[in-house]
Order: structure tokens, then C-alpha cells, then sequence
């Protein structure tokens, strides 16, 4: 449900942390919020971590600028440790950028001083009904074994999955799921994929967006390109399983797969199955791991005998783990990318696929980060 603004009793009120170096804005953040949200603030990063690492904290408000380090570095930190705490940005210091790598690294919403009051509060509630739907979705996938069982125990689950989902924030009569799966579910699908790691989300959305990038210059029908913008955004649902999300460091010469993540391909054409999606969608999803020469997997499939989307998801996912900017890790530059897959054609990838992939990739190249970050699945469904 939505979290009321009325004044409640102090337990059963949200606890905000509001980080900001000054008194002013401080202050006036605590006047603002203290009669919905238990407060607390710091006055800088240290202050921050040991208030976190001391009591609950269901969302922040982090000022950019901070007195010993910078407040996107404190972000990244807090989404390390305390994936399950949202946050908001506001500063005084805001650019286009700044609010991008924001989102990036995890951060909810952003807002520019000075605020208007009815937006904060609006955005604050906002954001934590977000955090009733992960935390609901954390829990849901972190027990239920019902979801990777027989397609009839799966179909249950779903079943139970998407009404607890969509009940959250919305009154008790106004939660029906609908006859049409696609449009309904992609808010679902995303926050599956950031309830399991904001950096699946990230790269699952990239991923979708090189994809539909190639699909604009080959001949696709209007619905193979909805089918492709999907499929590729689900490509790796089968990793929101109980094990540890791992982001392959070298996808393209087949070490940086942990082995335990092998069978995320066929887990994850299975989980979908009870949706009724697109039989394409399933097809990317089961097959986005086949190479050209039949040296990948799970089937090891080859040439023509691998579904034309799912070798456009290969070369976009391919793509994104080489060039990916991630904490402790090198990512190569979209040249160096292009060379490197490339070399690859003909054994890895469709040859043709990837020197088309390699020229529109290579026209986007100055724009294309921000493109990648700014767009979803749904603003490229009817493109």
C-alpha cells in the first residue's frame, strides 16, 4: 500500500537519513519530513555508514557534495552493502550526467536544490512504495522454490507472485492482473531483475537497447521487434535464482561465465514458461549463449539452427560485458569492442550480423552511454 503522509506513531513511521554537509538544507529537510518519517541525519559519509551500519534505514536523501568524499562514491557503497536501502540525490550541483550515473549506480530519483516541497514528498513516497515492491520481490524469490519447480507448481507461483506485486500500492479492488502479459508485466520484470541486482537490471537494459539498435537496420515486423526489445531485457531472468549475481568479465572468450551460472540460460526459458510470452522470447532467453561454430551452450546449436534474435542478443549482451563500466574493472572502449568481436565472426558470431552490429554501434558511439542508461524496454516497444 501506499505509505500514507499523515502524521502516525513512531513505530510505525519509515526512517529516513538525510546526508548533507550543510545545517541549512539539513534542517529544513528534517522540518519537512520529520511529521510523516522518523529522522535521522550526518553530515558526512562517515557519519552516514555508521548510522547505517548501526540501525534500519528504509531511504536517504544524499546531498552530491560531501566533506570527505564524493556523494556518488558513498552511493555506490551504500547499493554494495545495503542493496535494500533506496536513495535519492538532491544537490545544488546537479547536471545531466551527474543525474545519469545517479541512476546508474542505483540511486531512485533525483532532485535538484531548491526543491519544490510537494515533489519531494511526492517522490519520497514514491520511492518507498518502490522499496515495498522489492523488498516484497527480495522475499518472494529468496524462499519460493514453487517458481523453478514443475510448470504447474511455476504457473502457481507466478500466479501468487504477480498479486502480491501488484497489490502494493494500489486499493484492494484495483489490482486484477490483465489478459495481455507484455505491457502489464515489464514494471514486474524490472524490478525482478533490480530486486536481484541493480547491476542485472542495468546490464539487462543495455543489453536490450544495442539490441533493438540492430533490429532498426535489418527487416523485422513490428512484432519481432517487441519480441526482441523483450526477450533481450529478459535474457538473464534465469540468474535471479538463489545463487550469487556474477557479471561475466570476459564473456567474449568464454571464461568470465561461472560455471554455476551455465544452466541460467534453459533456467531461464523454463521460469517463463507459465507467462505464455512470445515464443521468441523463449527462444532468446534458451539460446542467447550459442555460438556460430557450435561451440557454445547450453545445446550447442550453430549457424542458421540458432534463431535470428537470439543471435542479436548474443553480439548485444557480448558487447555490454566488454564494455560495461563497472567498480574494478577495465572496460574496453567501443573501437576496442568492435575490433575484439569482430575477430570473432564467423566462430563466435553471425558474420554479417557482426559487421552490421560493429558500424551501427560505432555511429552511436558518442551518444551511446546515455542512450543506453536512458532508455527501457517500454520506449523502444513501439519504436
Amino acid at each position: 500500500m501506499n505509505v500514507p503522509l499523515t502524521q502516525e506513531s513512531t513505530k510505525n513511521k519509515p526512517t529516513l537519513l538525510v546526508i548533507d554537509d550543510e545545517t541549512g538544507p539539513r534542517d529544513a529537510l528534517k522540518v519537512i519530513l520529520r511529521p510523516f518519517f522518523n529522522i535521522q541525519t550526518a553530515e558526512s559519509a562517515s557519519a552516514a555508514l555508521d548510522v547505517l551500519n548501526s540501525q534500519p534505514i528504509d531511504l536517504i536523501t544524499l546531498d552530491q557534495k560531501l566533506p570527505d568524499r564524493q556523494g556518488m562514491d558513498l552511493l555506490q557503497d551504500i547499493k554494495q552493502d545495503h542493496a535494500d536501502v533506496e536513495v535519492i540525490i538532491i544537490t545544488g550541483y546537479g547536471s545531466l550526467k551527474s543525474a545519469m550515473d545517479g541512476i546508474r549506480h542505483g540511486a531512485a530519483g533525483y532532485l535538484l536544490k531548491p526543491f519544490n516541497v510537494t515533489e519531494l514528498l511526492s517522490l519520497v513516497n514514491q520511492t518507498l512504495e518502490k522499496k515495498q515492491r522489492l523488498d516484497f520481490l527480495r522475499r518472494f524469490i529468496g524462499t519460493s522454490t514453487s517458481l523453478w519447480g514443475s510448470e504447474t507448481e511455476s504457473a502457481q507461483a507466478w500466479k501468487e507472485l504477480i498479486t502480491g506485486y501488484q497489490a502494493i500500492g494500489k486499493p484492494a479492488l484495483d489490482h486484477e492482473p490483465s489478459s495481455e502479459p507484455m505491457p502489464d508485466l515489464l514494471p514486474l520484470f524490472s524490478d525482478l531483475l533490480e530486486a536481484k541486482d541493480r547491476q542485472l537490471l542495468n546490464h539487462c537494459s543495455r543489453v536490450s537497447f544495442y539490441a533493438t539498435l540492430l533490429a532498426n537496420r535489418i527487416n523485422l515486423t513490428l512484432a519481432e521487434q517487441k519480441s526482441l526489445a523483450l526477450g533481450a531485457f529478459l535474457h538473464d531472468i534465469g540468474k535471479i535464482g538463489p545463487e550469487p549475481y556474477h557479471f561475466a568479465d570476459d564473456e567474449i572468450s568464454g571464461t568470465g561465465e561461472a560455471v554455476g551460472h551455465r544452466h541460467h540460460p534453459e533456467q531461464g526459458a523454463k521460469l517463463v514458461l507459465p507467462l505464455a510470452l512470445p515464443a521468441e522470447v523463449g527462444q532468446m532467453i534458451a539460446y542467447h549463449h550459442e555460438r556460430w561454430d557450435g561451440s557454445g551452450y547450453p545445446f550447442g546449436l550453430q549457424g542458421e539452427g540458432i534463431p535470428q534474435l537470439a543471435r542479436i542478443v548474443c553480439l548485444a549482451q557480448t558487447f555490454d560485458h566488454l564494455t560495461a563500466e563497472l567498480p574494478g574493472r577495465t572496460p574496453l572502449s567501443i573501437d576496442d569492442a568492435c575490433q575484439r568481436m569482430l575477430s570473432y565472426a564467423g566462430t563466435h558470431f553471425e558474420p554479417k550480423l557482426t559487421e552490421l552490429f560493429s558500424r551501427v554501434v560505432k555511429e552511436y558511439k558518442a551518444s551511446l552511454p546515455a542512450m543506453a542508461i536512458a532508455t527501457s524496454p517500454t520506449d523502444r516497444s513501439d519504436s
